[in-house]
């Protein structure tokens, strides 16, 4: 009875770990150290910031360099010409 509790017991211990929570940080401002973006989409002419940057290939392009902060990337938003209003 004691092995079979004990096997149990283990057999729950590694398997714990696989059920914890994932991390979802969806709505939720970026790690620190993150960059935005200011991404313009090649097809509307219309630009917006992300906190990522988009995957070759995709119809995103970025515009300029990386932001440290939101704030600044959504005044070179402002800023930028080239964007569809």
């Amino acid at each position: 009875m004691t092995k079979v509790l004990l096997a149990t017991f283990a057999i729950l211990a590694f398997a714990a770990p696989s059920f914890a929570q994932q991390d979802r940080t969806t709505g939720q401002a970026p790690p620190s150290g993150a960059s935005f973006y200011l991404t313009q989409d090649t097809a509307t002419m219309k630009c917006k910031v992300v906190n990522a940057q988009p995957a070759p290939g995709d119809n995103m392009k970025v515009i300029g360099t990386a932001h440290p902060t939101q704030g600044e990337a959504q005044a070179a938003l402002a800023a930028e010409k080239t964007c569809a209003r």
